[in-house]
């Protein structure tokens, strides 16, 4: 067994190229360096020092070692470390997944205030579109979802707020054709939208039937992994859709996209934090009670692309 001690030698050795310096490195008598140095390798049956030459180096078995036993060492702090911080109630990691429509820079200061914690609980962040998003906590790849669409599913082990209401603009380019079809003022048609290709963002979702919104069965359409995406398709014209207004509110005051109105409006969504109340510790309430701060919403939900 490699000891943290066997491993401070080899590195005072290989920091050094001497014995007698390595003994001072580490606060010893030569002999007791020296006599060490020679236990480890009749403990391990294998040359770890190369003496030949004026400066004592480490053999590629005594390099291999000491690389690779700080990093097994460190393993165990960790893992020792975890196991600490688990019994305190902490838990290991947790894992949050928000809706594409956040913007996860705004999450950002919230991990640095978490940090600041030392909870040694590891946080892992990842993007979900539509049903994908709800899907993830159902099927428990997420502890705690930003931004699910919609009423959440009744289930008792499930907890879920009301984190804001989206409002949508159906718009397109200036010199998208459907902008000059709207130019008699007249609201459009179900019909007259489903002529034209609708850009939509991919629904997530693995079990469930995949959603889009506004879009007709028969419609073209063009599938882009993310809001933003979408958002620059319809700004080059390459086709319609509805978009969240506050995302888009810069390109409507700057003509990159005019806003046209419908015979069929799309009511607001709302928007929900939903997480796991069987599997709350300290870290998923304290996400919780973070994300509650409507001061959060603007940064998350309204940024212009």
């Amino acid at each position: 067994m490699l000891s943290l001690e066997d491993l401070q030698l080899l590195e005072a050795v290989r920091a050094t190229g001497s014995l007698s310096r390595a003994a001072e490195r580490l606060g010893k008598a030569a002999s007791t360096v020296s006599y060490a140095a020679r236990q480890l390798e009749e403990r391990l049956d294998a040359l770890l020092f190369d003496r030949a030459g004026y400066r004592i180096a480490l053999t590629p078995a005594g390099l291999l070692l000491v690389e690779q036993g700080a990093q097994l060492h460190a393993q165990a702090r960790r893992l020792t470390e975890r196991v600490k911080q688990v019994a305190r109630g902490w838990e290991s990691e947790l894992r949050i997944v928000t809706d594409e429509l956040a913007n996860i820079e705004a999450l950002l200061p919230l991990i640095a205030d978490f940090d600041a914690l030392k909870s040694g609980v590891r946080l892992r962040v990842a993007h979900e579109v539509l049903g994908g998003t709800r899907e993830a906590l159902l099927d428990q790849r997420a502890d705690l979802v930003v931004a699910a669409t919609n009423e959440p599913p009744a289930m008792a082990h499930l907890q879920w707020f009301e984190l804001a209401q989206l409002e949508w603009v159906f718009a397109v380019a200036p010199h998208h054709p459907l902008a000059r079809e709207a130019q008699d003022g007249q609201p459009l048609s179900v019909e007259a939208i489903a002529a034209h290709r609708s850009v939509v963002v991919a629904d997530t979702s693995r079990l469930a039937v995949a959603r889009s919104y506004g879009v007709q069965t028969h419609q073209d359409r063009l599938a882009l992994p993310s809001m933003r995406a979408k958002i620059a398709a319809q700004v080059a014209g390459l086709g319609v859709g509805w978009l969240p207004l506050e995302k888009v509110r810069d390109h409507l005051a700057h003509g990159s996209l005019v806003a046209l109105a419908t015979q069929d409006p799309r009511d607001p969504n709302l928007l929900f934090v939903g997480w796991h109340s069987r599997r709350a510790g300290p870290a998923l309430q304290w996400w919780v009670d973070k994300l509650r701060d409507p001061r959060l919403v603007p940064p998350l939900l309204h940024r212009n692309y």
